[in-house]
């Protein structure tokens, strides 16, 4: 069974309840040692005065600041600790935030929480599920090894997780750090329909259990092949660019493909009846994802509904993928077709579709 790697008390109000933090991944990469070419001999890293060369001692190394070139500020460890926040033993939740509000670059490292005995799993449930309910994260900083850290609490199937998040300067800004960034909107018309329709034609619900680490276990094979003396596979090379000039053919190509050699649409994988369930209120954002990856209705449905008229009704619209609506949305020029969500699309073409019925009459 795993050990805790911290603990400490969870508070929100006035309410607090003794938990204790576990690891929640483990790294699966290869390691290696570093030998001498030719030999077997390890290769150590030591601390070694730069000036004299000798090996320097760890009680006599201190750290330095460096202010001008050469001239440094010196700390003492013990002068570190006496201004550092202390080792708190508190996760306190100051604010609750949505969810979706938190960007992805933040979240940095993931922490299961379990409570520190059955006499407080109430508590603790109760905090578990008011964050499901509302779909909130407690945001909280707590100390941790000599550092502080800023945390997402978020809840899922019946358990809480911990996510250190990065601080706000200590994420870039693209547009000042990257060298090349889109100046304008590149695709636009037929090209950016069809870039909708491949996204939609590979949907899939989310199976982590599906992805797996191809180049640790080609690592592992290069490996067995030179212990056995056998002759080691070349990597492919990597895909050229794409033209743009040839960006129709490719995404026509890439449709194809992704539907299948019969031209047909795939049916979306089937979800694992033992899948991870999840009690958290999905976010508005959450919901639009999860439509837009729904599996589209056969085509003899899709048929029927577009026989009944270019706007339809709403139900007959909703058996429609997003990229079907995202078409007719374009055939009738509806204005902010792009940023539309899927229902939102789908309230767009029935408005229209009343409009035309009134000008018909």
């Amino acid at each position: 069974m795993a050990r805790a790697i911290w603990t400490g008390v969870i508070t929100f109000g006035l309410a607090s309840v003794p938990v204790g933090l576990f690891t929640a991944t483990q790294d699966h990469t290869v390691h290696f040692h570093q030998l001498q070419r030719g030999t077997a001999d390890r290769i150590r890293n030591r601390r070694v005065n730069e000036r004299t060369g000798k090996e320097v001692p760890s009680e006599d190394i201190v750290k330095g600041y460096e202010v001008t070139e050469g001239e440094y500020v010196v700390l003492e460890p013990g002068e570190l600790d006496q201004i550092a926040p202390g080792r708190s033993q508190t996760i306190d939740i100051t604010d609750f935030v949505d969810l979706a509000d938190i960007e992805p670059v933040y979240f940095d490292r993931t922490y299961y929480i379990a409570p520190r005995g059955k006499e407080y799993a109430k508590v603790y449930e109760l905090l578990r599920a008011a964050l499901a309910e509302s779909g909130k994260v407690g945001i909280a900083t707590f100390v941790m090894r000599g550092k502080q850290y800023l945390t997402a609490l978020r809840a899922e199937d019946k358990v809480l997780v911990l996510q250190t998040l990065h601080w706000a300067d200590e994420v870039r800004d693209p547009g000042k750090e990257l060298p090349e960034l889109p100046s304008g909107r590149a695709g636009k018309g037929k090209e950016l329909d069809m870039a909708i329709q491949l996204v939609g034609a590979l949907g899939a619900p989310w199976e982590p259990a599906r992805y797996r680490d191809t180049y640790e276990e080609k690592v592992r094979d290069l490996v067995q092949a030179k212990a056995e003396g056998q002759e080691i596979a070349l990597a492919e090379e990597p895909p050229q660019a794409t033209n743009v000039v040839d960006l129709m053919e490719v995404l026509q190509g890439s449709l194809d493909q992704a539907r299948g050699a019969g031209g047909q649409e795939p049916a979306a994988p089937q979800k694992k009846s033992a899948a991870r369930k999840t009690v958290r209120k999905p976010s508005a954002k959450a919901a639009e994802r999860k439509a837009a990856v729904k599996k589209a209705p056969p085509k003899s449905a899709r048929a029927s509904a577009t026989k009944r008229g270019r706007g339809g009704g709403k139900s007959e619209l909703r058996q429609l993928s997003k990229a079907e609506l995202y078409q007719r949305a374009t055939e009738q020029d509806i204005a902010g077709r792009s940023k539309m969500s899927r229902e939102e699309l789908v309230d767009a073409l029935t408005r229209a579709g009343r409009r035309r019925k009134k000008s018909a009459a």
